[in-house]
């Protein structure tokens, strides 16, 4: 009891010193958390959060128990988080678990984005999560971004398939030039993401789309991050995709990264407002997807 009482006093004192070390700029690190109370039917947001935690990053887990907090409920919380720490267990990461009851999703996430994170760090990233064959919560996710966004954190929809993540197929990532604060964010995560064990033999494919007549310059400006060293990447593992006239993305991504293991992709409030919950749709060919919106720019 002692001994535990000394970590948890030499654990508190860690955390007041990381808060007070933030106020200095040290460069931006993810530091996510994620709601969801689908824990026990698909375990890929658990993945990815401890992909993004391993190394540069924390997490934080909360599953989301329905309904008002009662002495029954707390009790079945208590139960739940067991089982949680036991699934955890063969996962490697800087994750926190805990759960959470609320009546509602909406107000889960409001609870949620207040915490403040263990490990003394501002949470800057919340992820959802959704079943790509079934994407029935879809709707209650999109409805809550504005939510998450008035607290300028930066928000990425993970689109679960069936398939097993085979990480030798890499992460594609697919970013357009007219929309930087995406593409950047992108790019870091997927760098975070490979120092994973998991992602030992991966690799990362960049594909840049631009506008008709803008392919040259696009080109220039890749290599010219790539020969700097602020895209650390092999230029054959990046390609200029001059998006024509007539051609649907969605059908270019289908095709080329109908194999990667995950594919990242940018979206803006603008698109969700235009096209809700049908941009999140139809990528049936590919596995896993990632979906990244970034709240501000993120220096390579």
């Amino acid at each position: 009891a002692i001994f535990q009482g000394a970590i948890y006093q030499f654990s508190r004192r860690l955390t007041v010193f990381t808060q007070q070390a933030k106020k200095k700029d040290q460069g931006w690190r993810p530091s996510a958390i994620c709601v969801s109370s689908d824990t026990f039917e698909r375990d890929k947001a658990l993945h990815l959060l401890s992909w993004i935690s391993y190394r540069y990053g924390f997490g934080t887990y909360i599953h989301l128990i329905k309904g008002y907090f009662s002495k029954e409920k707390r009790e079945e919380s208590e139960i739940v988080l067991d089982k949680l720490l036991n699934k955890i267990s063969y996962v490697k990461g800087d994750i926190y678990i805990d759960t959470i009851i609320s009546p509602s999703f909406t107000s889960a996430i409001a609870q949620a984005v207040q915490l403040p994170s263990p490990s003394g760090m501002e949470n800057n990233m919340v992820i959802f999560e959704y079943d790509k064959r079934d994407p029935k919560n879809l709707p209650q996710i999109l409805e809550n971004i504005s939510l998450v966004q008035a607290g300028k954190f930066d928000v990425c929809i993970l689109g679960s398939s069936s398939r097993n993540t085979q990480f030798e197929n890499g992460i594609h990532v697919w970013i357009k030039n007219w929309d930087a604060d995406n593409s950047n964010l992108m790019i870091l995560l997927s760098y975070i993401i490979l120092g994973h064990p998991k992602w030992k033999n991966g690799f990362i494919k960049i594909f840049s789309v631009c506008k008709e007549g803008m392919y040259a310059e696009e080109k220039e400006k890749l290599t010219e991050l790539v020969q700097s060293g602020r895209l650390p990447i092999s230029d054959k593992n990046i390609e200029v995709i001059e998006l024509k006239e007539g051609v649907l993305l969605k059908e270019l991504i289908n095709e080329k990264s109908s194999e990667a293991a995950l594919t990242m992709l940018g979206f803006r409030d603008e698109i969700i407002k235009h096209e809700g919950e049908e941009y999140f749709k139809g990528y049936d060919k590919i596995g896993d997807v990632l979906f990244v919106d970034a709240e501000g720019m993120k220096k390579l």
